[in-house]
């Protein structure tokens, strides 16, 4: 059987053609400044969550700990843990926003201005999770397959 009769008797018919695929990708930087958006005791900057702190402390912590993306109730930890979940939240925050400071500085302001600490945590969660994106580089690449 020829090629053209086996093509007739199966419906299945090939032409020579180009695919082309595009490949998008995104890339997207932020700026940072190394410095936190607000200073230790910069309560007047962001009323509510100085009001947050005073009425239900324990709810802001919860809070700030899940827009961080921890699990809500590990703050509740603290006393048991001597601070260490505040120590380790406060430094992981400033590893992923590009603050500049140390473990043993964040221990320090940790023990000697607990509140202050927490405020200043949360308003750069809320300060982070709002701010959009300062440049997004958007690079096409065009592959072509014969």
């Amino acid at each position: 059987m020829s090629r053209r009769q086996e093509k007739e008797r199966t419906g299945i018919y090939f032409r020579s053609m180009a695919v082309h695929q595009q490949q998008i990708t995104t890339v997207t930087t932020t700026q940072r400044s190394g410095d936190w958006s607000t200073g230790l005791c910069d309560c007047c900057s962001d009323m509510g969550t100085c009001c947050c702190a005073l009425w239900c402390f324990p709810c802001l912590q919860c809070q700030t700990a899940s827009h961080f993306g921890w699990c809500l109730c590990m703050p509740l930890l603290d006393p048991c843990a001597f601070l260490a979940v505040s120590c380790c939240m406060r430094s992981s925050m400033r590893e992923r926003y590009g603050i500049q400071g140390s473990t043993c500085g964040d221990a320090a302001l940790v023990c000697c201005c607990y509140v202050c600490t927490w405020c200043q945590m949360a308003r750069e969660v809320k300060t982070q999770t709002t701010s959009c994106p300062q440049q997004v580089h958007v690079v096409t690449q065009q592959v072509r397959m014969a």
